[in-house]
């Protein structure tokens, strides 16, 4: 029977944690035991209806003292629920789960789920972690490159699986109009309400370019009024600082009526469906943009920044448009280009992305390539004989 110890800082929200939940299900249906070490959070129900089984801890501390316990313990877990293999996701938990790894003599799989900062070599030593796994898994060829460029890694043992969507969740079909009709009455657009409404769905920090996106509505709202309603929808992780800048950005443009900040929403594929397009305007490379792809299945086109993983996933002019980072002209002309396609070609457009999803990014296919890495991983640990428990961590 397989069993997995995934590693995770938390279960809150974010492509991680979606993902950690997505091999967490394929795991247990394939019979084996999913267990996932981590500080929790409010995805922890859909964990557990995936089938896997929440070990909290807390991996999200990067207290090197804290880093070192949380080894020994990870090192025990596996013992106790006989682990075949542990599954970090993230640089502070990683360093302890290649501890565990070498005390329990497992091999260890890293998932780079973003592009780390690497300023100093310090910092650079604190992520070269990631790439320190028997086989190490890139969400995407952007990030694969990246991974391959700046840490020393075999080109063979760095293998891409783009992150996955649930096709039968985020379906349009499956949404009503009744619950669209809810969810836009939740946003203050009424029935009648003529205006193209824009998501832009990203935790609140700042190089995911809320404060682009707000210089950009203003610039179209001088020239349009009246076109946009625009909702700046996610978690702020505690930035509360940055949130109130995001607040008094809108003020200062008068645009109170036009853009709503409305926190973590639960229900991303309805409200991509009371959404007419998705916006990314992110400042610095984003590793993969499950939401863009979420917003692609569910049928809705996509503005984002031509960086990172985004070049891969929106098809210039077929799924959606690219913009220049950080610059609030070029992202004005954008969305007023998708406004002037009108309602019909907007939909042809939101149907070529959700078929490319379909085709590219669908959650079994990640799921079905995760554990073939995991079949490789214990297959090459079985032929060099098993690794051996060591005393002391190999660094």
């Amino acid at each position: 029977m397989l069993s997995v110890l995934q590693v995770t800082p938390e279960l809150n929200a974010g492509g991680v944690e979606r993902t950690t939940i997505e091999m967490a299900e394929a795991i247990s249906r394939a019979g084996g035991l999913a267990l996932v070490a981590s500080a929790g959070g409010r995805l922890e129900p859909d964990l557990e209806a995936a089938g896997g089984k929440l070990i909290k801890l807390r991996v999200n501390s990067k207290n090197p003292l804290t880093v070192l316990a949380n080894a020994w313990r990870l090192a025990r877990i596996a013992k106790e629920h006989d682990v075949q293999l542990i599954h970090a996701r993230s640089r502070a938990p990683a360093w302890s789960a290649l501890i565990a790894a070498r005390l329990s003599g497992l091999p260890l799989v890293t998932t780079f789920h973003g592009i780390y900062n690497a300023r100093s070599p310090l910092k650079r030593l604190y992520n070269s972690v990631m790439a320190r796994g028997a086989i190490v898994i890139a969400n995407s060829e952007y990030t694969r490159e990246h991974v391959l460029e700046f840490y020393d890694a075999e080109r063979e043992r760095v293998v891409a699986i783009p992150r996955g969507v649930d096709l039968a969740v985020f379906d349009r079909a499956r949404v009503s109009a009744d619950d669209i009709a809810a969810v836009r009455a939740g946003w203050g657009v009424a029935p009648d309400d003529a205006r193209c409404v824009i998501i832009a769905p990203a935790r609140l920090t700042r190089w995911k370019g809320q404060l682009t996106l707000i210089e950009a509505v203003a610039i179209i709202e001088a020239r349009r009024p009246g076109a946009l309603k625009v909702i700046i929808a996610g978690d702020p992780q505690g930035r509360a600082g940055y949130v109130e800048e995001v607040k008094a950005a809108i003020e200062k443009a008068k645009l109170r009526d036009v853009v709503a900040v409305v926190g973590h929403l639960r229900h991303m594929n309805m409200a991509f469906a009371a959404s007419d397009f998705a916006v990314f305007p992110v400042t610095e490379p984003e590793a993969f943009g499950r939401g863009a792809v979420e917003a692609q299945a569910m049928g809705v086109p996509v503005i984002a920044s031509n960086l990172g993983g985004y070049i891969e996933t929106v098809i210039e002019g077929e799924t959606g448009f690219l913009a220049p980072p950080g610059a609030a002209q070029a992202l004005a002309a954008a969305i007023e280009r998708m406004l002037d396609l009108g309602p019909e070609q907007r939909a042809a457009m939101g149907s070529k992305g959700r078929d490319r999803v379909a085709r590219l990014y669908s959650k079994e296919a990640l799921q079905a390539a995760t554990l073939a890495v995991y079949r490789r991983v214990l297959c090459e640990a079985a032929e060099a004989g098993g690794n051996k428990p060591l005393g002391a961590p190999v660094l």
